[in-house]
């Protein structure tokens, strides 16, 4: 399929989608779309962070939205509070030019009362985490019982972020929901049992291979040096990208917050991104980033999920992640939106055999770039 129109979406929501200079889908979106607007199903998608996974079910579930009718009528599950504002904020942007559907983000360590309030007015989709939605059911602060489809978003990471049980009493409070949706990077034993315990028998199931999912935009480059010579090259990478915008990645939480601390005592405009953050400081953390008056976070892989920021132009592996699927997710934040990105990978000699094992894994190349002296 070339276009969206070709996978069955109305006309409205192709203006939206044009204003955002989405035209050609991707392949998630090609094979989940038709499926989805074919008649009601359950689904299972397995597809990393990055591949469009957002309009593949929200178009979808869009075109289900009675707006006539004043009730929540669709429900998206997500792990973080940034990922739940950014599905919010595309859902918006898809409706631009359609009739009024009204979606709220819902989510954990922001005041409940607030949201509460907000809840008071027509909502047709709630986004929320599934924690602060357990809250707001026992209130009886939403009423689910004219939800028709459940998305489930990044499955994996809500499970191993410890929502199990919450999933569970979600997808029993909406048994009745025609339509249940669930997208994973990976399938690990709880999704599987959530599958089989939640979903039809005969759900859709849909997979996006590894090795398609990485943007082909993304140039892709190494660069060999010993463990401490890492921050001197990374000084000089980020004075060549003079006013660029971009995300830095360490494995741990620890290596992050030094890293972040080195680069601010060299008057570096960057901050850092880690568990131990409160909800406050993250926030902070990341306006300060959106509005620009930060050129670089230092993150780890868990505390950038649901980071979108517009225009970031490289993402630098300072510690290279031990999983393929992380690699795609670090590199995916760059070269958004049809723009071209660099994913640099700062190696020693040993890690030489992760860029070969990524390379293989993801069907990516690699160019080396050599050390300036």
């Amino acid at each position: 399929m070339e276009n969206f129109k070709e996978l069955g979406v109305s006309k409205n929501f192709l203006k939206g989608l044009s204003d955002m200079n989405i035209v050609k889908p991707t392949e998630i979106q090609s094979r989940v779309i038709p499926i989805l607007l074919g008649g009601d199903t359950d689904l299972v998608g397995q597809a990393q962070t990055g591949t469009g996974k957002t309009a593949a079910f929200g178009l979808p579930m869009l075109h289900r939205i009675n707006t006539h009718h004043k009730v929540v009528q669709g429900l998206i599950l997500c792990p973080t509070r940034e990922l739940g504002q950014q599905i919010a904020k595309q859902l918006f942007k898809f409706t631009k030019f359609s009739e009024k559907i009204f979606t709220e983000a819902v989510y954990g360590g922001a005041p409940i009362d607030k949201q509460i309030a907000a809840l008071r007015r027509p909502t047709h989709i709630v986004v929320a985490t599934p924690g602060r939605l357990v809250d707001l059911v026992k209130r009886k602060a939403i009423d689910l019982s004219h939800v028709s489809t459940v998305v489930l978003d990044e499955a994996d990471e809500m499970l191993s972020m410890g929502f199990k049980k919450e999933l569970d009493q979600i997808l029993s409070f909406t048994s009745m929901a025609q339509n249940k949706w669930l997208f994973s990077a990976t399938m690990p034993q709880g999704i599987k049992q959530i599958v089989n315990k939640h979903l039809k028998s005969n759900a859709h199931r849909v997979e996006v291979s590894g090795r398609n999912v990485v943007n082909k935009n993304i140039e892709h480059k190494f660069l060999i040096c010993d463990e401490k010579e890492k921050l001197n090259i990374l000084l000089q990478f980020l004075s060549s990208q003079s006013d660029n915008r971009g995300l830095i990645f360490c494995k741990t939480k620890v290596a992050a917050q030094t890293l972040a601390k080195q680069l601010i005592a060299r008057n570096i405009p960057a901050d850092g991104l880690h568990g131990d953050l409160l909800q406050k400081e993250r926030d902070k953390v990341m306006r300060a980033f959106k509005n620009g008056s930060l050129r670089m976070i230092v993150a780890t892989d868990i505390a950038a999920r649901g980071i979108d920021v517009e225009g970031l132009s490289y993402v630098v592996h300072y510690q290279l992640p031990d999983k393929e699927e992380y690699y795609t997710h670090r590199s995916g934040r760059t070269a958004r939106a049809g723009k071209d990105g660099l994913s640099l990978s700062l190696v020693t000699s040993k890690e030489l055999k992760s860029i070969r094992y990524f390379q293989k894994a993801l069907n990516i190349s690699f160019k080396q770039i050599r050390q300036t002296k």
